[in-house]
């Protein structure tokens, strides 16, 4: 079982924790999570889809990552997530933190901070091995390809993070 801190208005840890996927977030308490952009030197991006079983958008492609566990930073989260999910170490990758958004979701319970890195790395597909519990599979696409998907509604939270491919 997962646990996560519980942050303030201000990214601040509060010294309380929850279990994952237990909604019971009060107004002004966030739990916190990464994504973390793949970049390769000709431009392309890795993109994954998520397992078809997935009680939330099953199916969709997105950007890999996940919850930042109890005590971790977010910096060792996404490494963590990024080689749990992809295979592909990115900690003396180039890039770093390239933006931080915010979600409320009072009728959710649900309310986030996601921190958002950019990593550029050289890999090819034989490099990218993918968690099958998490990943129905993947993809090295460019831009405009990621762009169709979102516009097809297919790829998840493309203009919450749209600014992070322009970089």
């Amino acid at each position: 079982m997962e646990i996560w801190d519980i942050y303030d208005s201000d990214k601040k840890r509060t010294g309380r924790t929850m279990r994952r996927d237990d909604w019971n977030m009060q107004p002004g308490e966030y739990h916190l999570t990464v994504l973390g952009v793949i970049c390769r030197q000709d431009g392309r991006y890795l993109i994954t889809q998520r397992k078809l079983d997935k009680p939330w958008a099953p199916g969709s492609w997105e950007i890999p990552g996940g919850g930042v566990n109890a005590g971790e930073s977010s910096e060792e989260a996404i490494v963590r997530e990024l080689k749990e999910e992809t295979g592909l170490d990115v900690s003396a990758a180039e890039g770093g933190l390239a933006m931080t958004y915010q979600r409320e979701n009072p009728e959710e319970k649900n309310n986030y901070f996601v921190d958002v890195y950019r990593f550029t790395m050289d890999f090819d597909e034989s490099d990218v091995a993918v968690q099958e519990e998490e990943v129905e599979g993947f993809a090295i696409v460019d831009i405009q390809e990621i762009r169709k998907l979102a516009e097809q509604g297919k790829f998840l939270h493309f203009e919450s993070i749209r600014k992070v491919f322009d970089l």
